[in-house]
């Protein structure tokens, strides 16, 4: 199998890189790669790519996912979530390969407490996930096999995330104040990975299985509850850190004001994935778990 990545030194795609090796040969290209165009700000350049690369299954882990950032630039991060995916989509039906494509609660407004389903009616609130809905649209509309699956809260032991800063916090400042009113599930770069991989092996077997998927680990937190949880396994760890914070106050999102907003309900319902798919998602904690044991 001749597999293309693009986006591969982002969280997700850095993961990618270790779980598609099993798969085929890996073409893997970021936005400054020199062989071939991994840019997404170039449209043609990375169709050109295609061409050049002519993939079985082309894997988009690329993204302009700074949230706050996307409110003063739309159209560059238009370019790179929604214009882009969709001209690889078109080349990938040319070709007959498989596209895969990733998506976000964002895509949602945040309302009411029960799981998004994959077939329930996007709102999104900001130009981020307005940009993402429309990837969306374009990579379902172009006829090609696709899998697109929409996932949050991700975070991966390389680079900065949540619970590092926490932790960095946690050593500076006996008060620290975190949200309490948005709910989700710390998904693991590793996790989407793996499933991703699964995902391409299966419906290569069984292409009437492609489509639009949730993936999230199982259960539900807020980040006020998060952020407690990394706390206390790290107060546990036999470790130099030296944690001084006496109280995680919660707090509404409110007392944060940001450019774009946030969705207070980022709960997905993965059903659909576990049962098409035959795979059991753990519990959130098991990935945030062996994760603050790898950089602890």
């Amino acid at each position: 199998m001749n597999i293309l990545l693009l986006g591969c030194r982002g969280q997700v795609g850095w993961e990618l890189q270790r779980s598609l090796a099993v798969l085929g040969r890996v073409t893997a290209l970021d936005f400054d790669s020199e062989d071939h165009c991994g840019d997404f700000s170039n449209p043609q350049g990375v169709v050109d790519t295609v061409r050049a690369v002519r993939p079985d299954v082309i894997v988009n882990a690329a993204a302009h996912t700074a949230v706050d950032k996307a409110e003063s630039e739309p159209e560059l991060a238009r370019t790179v979530n929604a214009t882009t995916p969709g001209a690889l989509a078109d080349e990938a039906a040319r070709l007959g390969a498989l596209f895969v494509h990733y998506s976000t609660d964002y895509v949602f407004d945040g309302s009411g407490a029960r799981p998004w389903q994959e077939t329930d009616a996007p709102s999104p609130l900001s130009v981020y996930g307005k940009t993402k809905l429309e990837g969306e649209k374009r990579v379902s509309d172009s006829g090609a096999s696709h899998l697109i699956l929409r996932t949050s809260w991700v975070y991966s032991a390389r680079g900065g995330n949540f619970a590092k800063t926490m932790l960095r916090l946690a050593q500076e400042r006996e008060r620290l104040t975190v949200i309490d009113d948005q709910w989700g599930a710390p998904t693991g770069a590793e996790l989407l990975a793996d499933v991703t991989a699964h995902a391409i092996r299966h419906v290569r077997r069984q292409p009437q299985d492609a489509g639009l998927y949730h993936v999230a680990a199982a259960g539900e937190t807020t980040w006020n509850a998060y952020a407690k949880y990394v706390i206390a396994l790290a107060s546990k760890a036999q470790t130099a850190i030296n944690i001084v914070a006496k109280e995680i106050a919660p707090v509404p999102t409110t007392a944060f004001p940001t450019p774009a907003a946030r969705p207070l309900n980022s709960r997905l319902d993965t059903r659909k994935l576990q049962a098409t798919l035959g795979v059991t998602l753990p519990p959130w904690q098991a990935g945030v778990s062996r994760m603050l044991s790898e950089i602890l």
